[in-house]
């Protein structure tokens, strides 16, 4: 009879062993999963530390910033100047990839336009008795490249079309909104010659935006449907 309770109690000591073992690895586990979370939140609280400081940093002007409108304006120049002769190269290989006649008529004979826009900006440049000089203009350049994608993303055809559609007048605005801010300039700096050619160039980008929503509203997106 002894020996039946020395096994019973051995058997009941291995229980509690047994449970205070399971409790000891749930608490490790728990602690781990806590520990990991704290460094998460640490890690998360200092990343947006440093993302708020650099949202707040003032930015340090480059050697060469502009000090004054009009020097502000030159640089406006030199970026746009390098926008349309990159057009110029890259035009013919949208207007290869349409489908709609009417379509890869538009972007030759806005091709034209944008040959004698890179030679108005020369005569600006000449007006100002200034050098023209292309500097390299990051916003044309990256929306030049999306449009490079847009090719790469569409089947030929109607949605193609429709994308190049969207890509051209990703530009066009882009350099509504240029032209119109450089013009705007152009006035309040007293140069009228300037001005005079700059409102040409931006007519010209309103009236070819214009005739690009027409074709894609009348036609293109509908057959894309």
């Amino acid at each position: 009879m002894a020996k039946t309770s020395t096994k019973g109690g051995s058997s009941k000591s291995t229980d509690a062993k047994s449970s205070a073992a399971k409790s000891t690895t749930a608490e490790t586990a728990s602690t781990k999963a806590s520990s990991t979370k704290t460094a998460a939140s640490t890690k998360k609280s200092s990343s947006s530390a440093k993302t708020s400081t650099k949202a707040n940093t003032k930015v340090k002007p480059a050697s060469d910033a502009a000090e004054n409108l009009r020097e502000f304006f030159l640089d406006g120049l030199k970026d746009i100047y390098w926008a349309e002769k990159a057009l110029v190269k890259n035009l013919p290989k949208m207007a290869k990839n349409t489908t709609s006649e009417k379509l890869t008529q538009a972007i030759n004979k806005h091709l034209e336009e944008t040959q004698n826009q890179v030679t108005r900006l020369e005569d600006v440049f000449k007006a100002l008795g200034e050098k023209a000089k292309a500097e390299k203009c990051d916003a044309m350049d990256g929306l030049l490249k999306e449009a490079e994608g847009i090719l790469e993303e569409t089947e030929p055809g109607a949605v193609r079309d429709a994308a190049i559609i969207a890509a051209a007048q990703k530009v066009e605005h882009y350099e509504i909104a240029s032209y119109g801010t450089l013009a705007t300039y152009a006035k309040l700096l007293d140069e009228p010659e300037a001005m005079e050619l700059l409102v040409a160039t931006l007519n010209e980008e309103k009236n070819c935006d214009l005739d690009l929503t027409d074709l894609a509203v009348s036609e293109i997106n509908l057959d894309a449907k």
